[in-house]
């Protein structure tokens, strides 16, 4: 049987949940979750998780794996997303992958992260330098390891800055280096045949739902969600605790909005969030199809 990689992704509120149902239900497939909140346990209200009884349609990967106060990168979820697919295709099932995390997503087309280890200890020693020094410290340290230009770094971006430098003390190497040999990468999944499509549907539709969704959540129980994420843990988790939805409620536990404000803080920054969806999708992803809702059916999904 051939590798193939069907990926269903599209904005937050489009349909991709029923969707991917459906169509893994016709055709025997199993679905592979690329979502980077759907990874945490106990995240369910708030990131319109998967409910256990469209679960128990469909065999779903890459859901729960993680406890609120744990990190997962690009690098852990395609070894994991690797490791999934193949076991489905040896099972000779279809793979279907869903979600729309743009960076996780973008890796099964292309190379997303290079095979710098950077030990821990290095990591905290540059994060407390960047506290006690200053931004302006690092920029002058990777120049100087750097002597041919810092190219397209962005020398304004804290966190941009700290992993470059990162991965130079590292790797003992240049940036220019590093991009090099990144380029010379072959994709995760280069043995693999995509199909891809993006579901589509004007921006009046996206936003009804949207506000749909909102209410949905906190008829549902998000504020007390959260409320027992933060006990367990959840600002640890700096990724986590700044998704939409959960950062607007913290802010309503910790006295920073009013509970008259939740709905719409969440409804305000969703709608922010799928115009920078659209924008990652067009520019960031290998040309592909664009099906408006209206025209989908297991047939014409893929």
């Amino acid at each position: 049987m051939e590798r193939i990689l069907h990926v269903l992704t599209g904005p937050t509120a489009v349909g991709k949940t029923e969707w991917a149902l459906r169509w893994a239900e016709a055709h025997d497939a199993e679905i592979v979750s690329c979502d980077s909140l759907l990874f945490y346990r106990g995240m369910d209200v708030g990131t319109a998780k998967p409910t256990a009884a469209e679960r128990s349609r469909v065999p779903h990967h890459l859901i729960d794996v993680l406890d609120v106060t744990e990190t997962w990168d690009v690098t852990r979820y395609v070894a994991a997303a690797r490791e999934v697919c193949e076991d489905i295709w040896k099972r000779g099932r279809q793979v279907l992958v869903a979600g729309g995390s743009g960076f996780y997503l973008k890796a099964f087309f292309a190379p997303v992260a290079d095979d710098v280890d950077v030990p821990p200890d290095l990591r905290k020693a540059v994060s407390a330098r960047l506290e006690r020094e200053g931004l302006g410290a690092l920029v002058d340290e990777l120049r100087s390891l750097n002597p041919e230009g810092l190219g397209p770094l962005d020398v304004r971006n804290p966190r941009r800055v700290a992993r470059a430098l990162e991965r130079c003390l590292a790797s003992h190497r240049t940036l220019a280096n590093l991009a090099e040999a990144f380029s010379r990468q072959p994709a995760p999944f280069a043995e693999w045949q995509p199909r891809l499509t993006r579901l589509d549907r004007p921006r009046g539709e996206l936003d009804s739902r949207i506000d749909d969704r909102v209410r949905t959540m906190l008829a549902g129980g998000l504020v007390d969600e959260v409320r027992r994420l933060v006990g367990a843990g959840l600002k640890t988790n700096p990724s986590a605790a700044r998704a939409i939805g959960y950062r607007e409620t913290i802010a309503l536990l910790d006295g920073g909005i009013r509970e008259d404000e939740l709905g719409g803080c969440i409804a305000k920054n969703t709608r922010a969030l799928v115009k920078k969806q659209l924008t990652w999708f067009r520019t960031q992803l290998p040309d592909h199809r664009m099906l408006p809702v209206r025209e989908a059916s297991v047939e014409t999904l893929f």
